[in-house]
């Protein structure tokens, strides 16, 4: 198959032979929170209204992905995507799209509890919450913010409104709160949540990431073996980021994320759709495709699926940053969305 058929027709196909089915679409660079390993005290400068795409952009740029490109599952993040005042109505036309894709959200929870009904009803089929520590005054001083109580409200209220399987996500760092990884585990088992901890990566908007200060996924096995009894979960792993453990045999699950000392690039799957409407081949790309110019231009959504397709013909086979040439990218977490 040659690239100008690739990038022509069909889904989305890199030269490595992966096909993009995940689509992580980012609804704003804000965020309500300040976590010291993401962004400054101060914030950063945030995109400008004209800027982002609208609601309808949005939803026409994913409904190209999931008619035209084969994609099965769409994450909305962020920033922040709770705070986007159109989600539900963004989320209610992606779930109407046929075939319909798995929805799901990657929140810091806050609203959560008071949103979770609303976005259950318009058709977001699970989340995952961001936390990082239980105990509330680490919580203020990582994220800046006195919000501990809002995220857990956020994880009882999406359980209750059935957003399952609610998952957790927690970074550990080094010297902050790696001795919190069993504690987590307790709590999400005590709760039914799924929790998932991820290697700290370099993509802070301070470019202060020090590989030093990284919990690796080996310290943190170790950690939870110290009190859990983990085996290797037999369930097929596929393109899924998180290595899955069966804790004290099952069948309750903890994951662990390891972008950094485990790479997965080899079955990477997603492909990265910014508010601003370019197009990310992968978390560490130093380029983007920009669609939102082609589709104010009056671009058709075969154009767009063309433009969509060259830009995932490109991607690289893996981030890299083991390499001595690694470059972090301009753009942090928060604009880049998970």
């Amino acid at each position: 198959m040659t690239a100008s058929r690739t990038t022509a027709d069909g889904p989305l196909a890199d030269r490595y032979g992966r096909v993009a089915r995940d689509l992580r679409v980012s609804l704003t660079d804000k965020c309500n929170l300040r976590c010291t390993y993401c962004m400054p005290a101060e914030g950063l400068p945030w995109l400008a209204g004209p800027q982002l795409l609208t609601d309808d952009e949005i939803v026409r740029l994913v409904g190209v992905a999931v008619r035209r490109l084969g994609i099965t599952e769409v994450r909305f993040t962020g920033g922040e995507p709770l705070i986007r005042p159109g989600l539900p109505g963004i989320v209610a036309a992606v779930a109407a799209l046929s075939p319909r894709p798995r929805i799901s959200l990657t929140t810091n929870g806050i609203g959560l509890a008071r949103l979770a009904p609303a976005l259950r009803a318009a058709g977001l089929d699970r989340v995952n919450v961001s936390l990082d520590t239980l105990d509330r005054d680490r919580f203020a001083a990582l994220t800046r913010r006195d919000r501990h109580d809002d995220v857990l409200a956020g994880l009882a209220g999406a359980a209750s409104a059935g957003l399952t399987p609610v998952k957790i996500n927690a970074v550990l760092m080094r010297g902050v709160n790696d001795d919190e990884a069993p504690e987590l585990l307790r709590f999400a088992l005590a709760h039914g949540y799924e929790l998932r901890f991820i290697e700290q990566m370099p993509l802070d908007a301070q470019h202060g990431w020090d590989r030093s200060t990284m919990v690796t996924a080996d310290e943190i096995l170790a950690a939870l073996r110290a009190e859990f009894a983990l085996r290797a979960d037999p369930t097929e792993r596929g393109a899924a980021p998180a290595e899955t453990w069966l804790v004290d045999g099952g069948p309750a699950r903890v994951g662990v994320i390891g972008s950094v000392t485990r790479p997965f690039c080899g079955d990477c799957d997603r492909t990265r759709l910014t508010a601003d409407g370019q197009v990310r081949n992968c978390l560490f790309a130093t380029d983007e495709s920009d669609l939102r110019a082609a589709l104010r231009a009056g671009a058709d959504d075969e154009e767009l699926a063309r433009r969509w397709r060259a830009a995932m013909w490109g991607k690289r086979a893996g981030h890299g940053i083991d390499d001595p040439t690694f470059l972090q990218p301009v753009r942090p977490m928060s604009a880049i969305g998970g």
